[in-house]
């Protein structure tokens, strides 16, 4: 809360924070598009929520909390109150975490409803997506502040199963970007290749190819050793063998005489990116086991706790390799949701985005001369994304950054870091529908040959 209230007071120095996105990023991003900065600013509230859950799970910020005999004092019981009657406890560690995303999907769920159904700048709606930042933003630290009054009670366990829900449907919108970026990656080098009539550009396509699928043989000969025992984890070896086992089938698909009639850009490219992803997910997943003798991080997440009283008295968990690179993906996703229309119609489609509405030329021409360096409408024959699908994203991230910062455990569930097997699952089972959307994507003209698939 501390680092959000700051923010407020150093985003407010800016005097054009009550217009729009142009007159916000005019300086960094002269003559821009009005729907790509809407979007970044959008993505940077998401960020900032990331930023103050990131310091709230700071082993050091708990424990400094407590020592501050003017935030926190001891009740009647055992219990630690902020003065305020707040639980101490809710505001840092894993439910101030759970608190924090609330705010944020509740905020982006308030902007998917009130954006449903705008088609161009020209409606009044669309002056709200794209300015009176100053006003949002103060929505958004109020629905923050809010947030941390909400009692604890049964409060965690239900939004836990928001954030699984949330974090699944997440992970498959990831796979669709991935697999987007791969196609069009192979097309434009393959194009470059004709064009220039260069064998560099193949030499590329198969380096990149041959490095990811010897990644993908490394993560999961890693898995094996470090994941499983010789008479133990049978779980996890079924988990390793059966995402192995796909990977290789849909890799031999990519590849067959009818698939290459039927799709010439299809290849061992986007297969080999794939995989390597399957076998993300997979140590995802693993990385929850909750049995000590298949999951080494749950014998090395006792060293980096920090052990923190609270009236449930559990722990906060720190870092572990799992969680930062998810994280890392989850970022890059997020800023390609943010600034990336497809090349392919379907993948618009299914994210509600679409290339920029013809204008004429003059017309773009005087809205930069006009603009002057800011940013410019070009919304005005149509909007080039859903507003409310893309605020419907946002929820959806909020949801998954809640799981990954806190490995998705679950507060009140037990002392210990553990997690349940339902977060096994809903990884494993992410990865194995990702793997049928791409399977799909394959066969799809086969299957549909009366339908574009180009």
């Amino acid at each position: 809360m501390g680092a959000c209230l700051g923010a407020c007071s150093l985003l407010s120095c800016a005097s054009c924070l009550c217009g729009s996105a142009p007159c916000i990023l005019c300086s960094c991003c002269p003559c821009s598009h009005n729907s790509t900065l809407s979007r970044l600013i959008f993505t940077a509230f998401l960020f900032l929520g990331v930023l103050v859950s990131i310091i709230m799970l700071s082993p050091g910020v708990e424990s400094q909390l407590y020592k501050l005999p003017w935030v926190c004092e001891e009740g009647t019981g055992s219990t630690v109150i902020l003065q305020g009657h707040i639980d101490c406890g809710s505001l840092l560690g894993h439910r101030a975490v759970y608190r924090m995303c609330f705010a944020m999907a509740a905020f982006f769920f308030l902007f998917t409803l009130l954006m449903i159904c705008v088609r161009s700048s020209r409606d009044p709606r669309a002056a709200i997506q794209n300015g009176f930042w100053f006003f949002k933003f103060l929505i958004f630290v109020g629905i923050t502040v809010g947030a941390f009054y909400i009692p604890d009670g049964s409060f965690s366990n239900i939004w836990f199963y928001f954030g699984v829900a949330g974090s699944f449907v997440f992970f498959l919108i990831q796979l669709v970007l991935l697999i987007d970026f791969a196609h069009s990656w192979n097309q434009r080098w393959l194009g470059k290749a004709e064009e220039c009539d260069s064998r560099a550009w193949y030499a590329g396509l198969f380096f990149f190819t041959l490095l990811f699928y010897a990644l993908s043989i490394t993560a999961v000969a890693l898995l094996f050793v470090y994941y499983t025992q010789p008479d133990a984890c049978y779980e996890s070896k079924v988990f390793i063998g059966l995402n192995l086992t796909l990977c290789v089938c849909v890799s031999i698909v990519a590849v067959l005489p009818k698939i290459q009639d039927a799709q010439p850009n299809s290849g061992l490219l986007q297969a080999s990116v794939i995989t390597l992803y399957t076998m993300f997910v997979t140590w995802l997943a693993l990385s929850n086991v909750p049995d000590q003798k298949c999951n080494p991080h749950l014998l090395t997440h006792f060293g980096n706790w920090t052990a923190l009283a609270g009236h449930e008295g559990y722990e906060t968990q720190w870092w572990d390799a799992p969680s930062i690179v998810g994280l890392v993906v989850f970022i890059l996703c997020t800023l390609f949701i943010s600034l990336r229309s497809s090349d392919h119609r379907q993948v618009n489609s299914l994210m509600q985005t679409e290339e920029c509405p013809p204008v004429l030329e003059a017309t773009q021409q005087q809205q930069v001369t006009v603009s002057e360096g800011r940013a410019f409408d070009n919304e005005q024959d149509g909007v080039t994304y859903s507003y409310s699908f893309f605020h419907f994203c946002l929820v959806l991230a909020s949801l998954h950054v809640m799981m990954t910062l806190t490995n998705w455990y679950r507060p009140g569930e037990t002392r210990k870091m553990i997690s349940t097997w339902t977060a096994v699952w809903v990884k494993i089972c992410a990865s194995w529908a990702g793997l049928l959307l791409y399977l799909w994507t394959l066969v799809a003209p086969l299957l549909l040959p009366n339908r574009d698939f180009s």
